[in-house]
């Protein structure tokens, strides 16, 4: 019964996902041997359970590609902008999967450079020629409202986004490990619904079955 309760919540979640992903922003066909970088802090890192159940490692076997876990615990934007260049320039991914800015929401810095620095970390992506999506980071606050500047970026730079995922994820005590960080159920179904955002841009045009 528990696991059939869990099957109807992670399909409800996907479906929330879907919902949320930007219609209109397109991605080209990944080939079979392309890489992704999945870029960000300890939500892409995988704090809250093993590496092996981080959604990178997830997503790598949901859609039969390589993906590069690239994430550090604890990261400000300013940090990973600093850090970027040299992670395209060594893997020189197809696609970045853009997921950070959590801990200045954290620890309250100023919205307005979150803002700038995840821009300039786009800027750097399109320069180098890695196209990009944005996972959007909550705001950590009572309610969980989705921070805007996610939703801003995406539509300014004509991104496929995923919105809401993180938000409903944390706020469902199945789903974290903490107050900030699912747990491996939860990366699953972070994981799942980046796929579902990745086919529906155009990215990858079946979603492999998970082992």
């Amino acid at each position: 019964m528990i696991k059939q309760i869990t099957i109807l919540l992670l399909t409800s979640f996907i479906i929330i996902g879907i919902s949320a992903c930007s219609e209109e922003a397109k991605l080209q066909a990944l080939d079979s041997d392309a890489s992704i970088l999945a870029f960000g802090d300890s939500l892409t890192y995988g704090t809250g359970t093993s590496r092996d159940k981080a959604y990178p490692a997830v997503l790598a076997k949901l859609i039969n590609r390589k993906v590069i876990n690239a994430g550090v615990p604890g990261e400000i934007s300013e940090n990973g902008l600093s850090r970027l260049l040299l992670l395209i320039q060594q893997h020189q991914p197809d696609l970045i999967i853009l997921c950070h800015g959590a801990n200045d929401i954290l620890r309250k810095l100023d919205i307005n450079k979150t803002n700038t620095n995840l821009q300039k970390m786009i800027d750097l992506a399109k320069q180098n020629n890695s196209q990009i999506v944005l996972i959007a980071v909550p705001e950590f606050s009572l309610f969980l409202n989705t921070s805007p500047i996610y939703q801003e970026l995406a539509e300014k730079n004509q991104l496929p986004i995923t919105n809401d995922i993180l938000a409903e994820i944390l706020a469902n005590n199945a789903f974290k490990s903490d107050h900030v960080h699912p747990n491996a159920q939860g990366y699953q179904l972070l994981a799942e619904d980046i796929s579902v955002l990745l086919q529906r841009s155009g990215a990858i045009n079946t979603i492999m079955p998970n082992d």
